[in-house]
């Protein structure tokens, strides 16, 4: 495996093409941001601890029969991955109602969501990222019904193994993003990353503790301090 020409750059990751051209490499960059990249750091070793996250959690799904882009680690910060076609939504499971469903909904900070909510996001940072709903997805020819309905079922269930690791760890995952893709059969698979950069997590039986990058939007503490002891408590069996 042989590291080709840059294919995309994020935020926060960037993904290069390979030898295989059914596989990428992701690298996870120390760069973080907020509000649509309004707000931009260099936190030297944060890629590192997401990429660690990342890869914990991944080999989990697959054993529990959910279908990733994840291959392997091959570094601290990169990955190895298989291609997809990345589908422009975000999908974002809540459990409990924090930001912008507080802020736009009228819901009391904390409160629990049961089942869980699922919110799509169009992925354009062109538009802020919009919600959308089923409808306008298909309209827009995002996605088809099929694909919409194993999106959804597939986001409770990572969301519904992820909980149920982290509360064993005294975290609670309060909401969380996912992206899919499809691969190059059309099966789709989860892509993109599991880490504090794409959930939000608080101390066991707090409102409002706050182990993830909201610690940076909100200027709440060390950002670093906190992904690296997050880390640690994820990943430490």
């Amino acid at each position: 495996m042989k590291q080709g020409d840059l294919l995309y750059v994020g935020k926060a990751k960037s993904v290069y093409l390979t030898d295989n051209p059914n596989e990428l490499l992701v690298v996870f960059r120390d760069d973080i941001t907020a509000f649509d990249g309004q707000k931009k750091n260099v936190l030297s070793g944060k890629g590192a601890y997401n990429a660690e996250v990342t890869a914990y959690f991944y080999p989990l799904l697959e054993a529990a029969n959910i279908p990733t882009h994840f291959f392997s680690a091959v570094s601290e910060n990169t990955h190895l991955v298989r291609k997809l076609s990345m589908i422009p939504l975000e999908v974002i499971v809540r459990n409990r109602a924090a930001g912008s469903l507080v802020k736009n909904y009228g819901f009391t900070e904390g409160q629990l969501l049961f089942p869980p909510v699922i919110v799509l996001d169009m992925k354009d940072d062109s538009r802020h990222d919009p919600m959308v709903n089923d409808d306008i997805v298909l309209a827009l020819g995002i996605a088809t019904a099929g694909e919409l309905r194993e999106i959804k079922r597939l986001a409770l269930a990572v969301n519904a193994l992820l909980r149920e690791n982290l509360a064993k760890k005294d975290l609670d995952l309060i909401d969380m993003k996912f992206e899919f893709g499809r691969d190059a059969c059309g099966v789709i698979r989860l892509g993109d990353e599991i880490s504090m950069d794409s959930m939000r997590l608080w101390d066991h039986g707090s409102v409002g503790a706050s182990l993830d990058k909201d610690v940076y939007r909100k200027e709440l503490g060390d950002v670093m301090e906190t992904y690296a002891a997050v880390a640690k408590r994820i990943c430490s069996e």
